[in-house]
């Protein structure tokens, strides 16, 4: 987990390892990450009139928009959530309705501060889910909830308390079995557990909703009994056990407070919402009324959700568009204040090609690399053959859309093609393959198109 206090320097060094270029972009979401932290620092009445400056982001598709953004939530460990804004429209439509945004916003923080709260007391969590699973395994058959007069009808009586041998047998009995589970010897051995039902989901507006949450805890948990090995019923046993250890209110508490401090909502696409004419009707007219509600979330209101009200005033908004049709002045004046940070993405180059194949942490020639040695091909790249991966894919990009880095997962797809095919199996042996500028050239169509520009008149 990396530290809230990381400078804009550290911010951007940390962006560098998985996103090539783009500077004056990463400069821009890293001082806006490290106000969240200064405006903590200040005063708090002074605190409550420092409000985000929030950021569009204007470029093609595939230079790395929503890999910034998505990064920048991860650095500080925040709440963040990425929505599409052709997926909403306006109240009224069919469609979703905008508050849900915050709704998710709100829910994965929920999830991320209880993961935190159950990461301090797994120790504990342990301790009981084995003290439990020693029970389980010391009684392999199920305590079935029978009604003592269906036992007499059918000849048999109901169960007696265990006598004191029987009970120092049993513990005799725990503490073997505490011994084998600790050295791993049990671990395939089967045994029937009692698990939580979960609840039915109900599709409201595009959105599932759990139906012993719209209750309120009203309807009493189902249970039902799983056959499953002793590995997997720690697993289930030990989330049971955190999940009582911890306080949900306090939980919720925090999450609410991190979602309004710390939240990230990432909008992309919101050129799609753009207005082609003042003057215009129809698409246009709903596209205005989405632009409108979007709006007082992003200026800053009270969302209501299942964890209580939600303020959205301190929430930093990332919006994010092409812009290739629209423009950004043909957003409503209102939605255009709310983004004052405004910043030009630029179109990626061969150059920024190759560096993305060879750079990043995430870059694709290791990914690459890391899937097919699972199938024991040991896979390498010459600096000639990403030079040429490059051009192929800037070759495709000149000759269709162009979708900027996306572009080179296809080039991937049809070089590794072959070899993706044929590897694999016991009887394989270890290959050593080692992919050269002539390989791209003769398997790569792309890499070998011709430049007709210099043939225009």
């Amino acid at each position: 987990m990396m530290r809230v206090e990381l400078t804009p320097r550290e911010i951007v060094r940390e962006l560098d390892r998985y996103i090539i270029g783009q500077d004056e972009a990463k400069r821009q979401v890293a001082i806006a990450l490290r106000n969240r932290y200064r405006r903590s620092r200040v005063d708090e009445k002074l605190r409550e009139e420092i409000y985000p400056k929030n950021i569009l982001m204007i470029g093609p598709t595939g230079v790395g928009k929503t890999e910034i953004a998505r990064r920048l939530a991860k650095l500080v460990n925040a709440p963040f959530v990425k929505v599409e804004a052709t997926k909403f429209t306006e109240v009224g439509y069919v469609g979703r309705d905008v508050e849900g945004i915050i709704r998710d916003l709100t829910e994965n923080a929920v999830r991320m501060v209880q993961q935190e709260h159950e990461e301090r007391v797994r120790a504990r969590a342990e301790v009981l889910a084995e003290d439990r699973l020693v029970t389980l395994l010391a009684s392999p058959q199920p305590r079935q909830a029978a009604n003592p007069i269906d036992l007499l009808l059918r000849g048999r009586q109901p169960a007696e308390e265990p006598s004191e041998e029987e009970k120092q047998r049993l513990s005799g009995r725990r503490g073997e079995l505490l011994s084998q589970l600790r050295e791993g010897l049990l671990e395939d051995r089967e045994l029937e557990i009692e698990v939580e039902e979960s609840a039915p989901q109900l599709e409201v507006g595009g959105a599932s909703i759990n139906i012993g949450d719209m209750m309120g805890g009203m309807m009493p948990k189902k249970t039902k009994m799983r056959r499953v090995k002793v590995r997997e019923a720690r697993k289930i046993l030990h989330d049971e056990e955190a999940r009582k250890l911890i306080d949900m209110d306090a939980v919720k508490e925090e999450a609410v407070a991190r979602a309004e401090q710390h939240g990230i909502v990432f909008i992309d696409e919101i050129d799609k919402i753009a207005g082609r004419s003042s003057l215009s009707s129809g698409p246009d007219v709903s596209r205005e009324g989405v632009q409108r509600d979007i709006l007082p979330i992003v200026e800053g209101s009270v969302v209501n959700t299942k964890y209580g009200s939600v303020r959205t005033d301190f929430m930093l908004f990332i919006a994010a568009g092409a812009f290739h049709v629209a423009k950004v002045s043909d957003l409503i004046p209102e939605l255009q204040g709310r983004f004052p940070v405004q910043v030009a993405l630029k179109s990626l180059s061969r150059d920024d090609f190759v560096r993305i194949l060879s750079q990043p942490d995430n870059a694709l020639t290791l990914q690459y690399q890391a899937l097919l040695a699972a199938d024991k091909v040991r896979l390498t790249f010459a600096p000639e053959a990403l030079e040429q991966i490059a051009q192929a894919a800037c070759n495709l990009n000149d000759a269709g859309e162009n979708i900027g880095a996306r572009r080179l997962h296809a080039v991937f797809e049809e070089l590794l093609e072959d070899i993706s095919f044929n590897a694999g199996g016991e009887e394989m042996p270890e290959v050593a393959l080692h992919i050269t500028a002539q390989y791209v050239l003769d398997h790569v169509k792309a890499a070998k198109a011709a430049d007709l520009r210099k043939h225009i008149l």
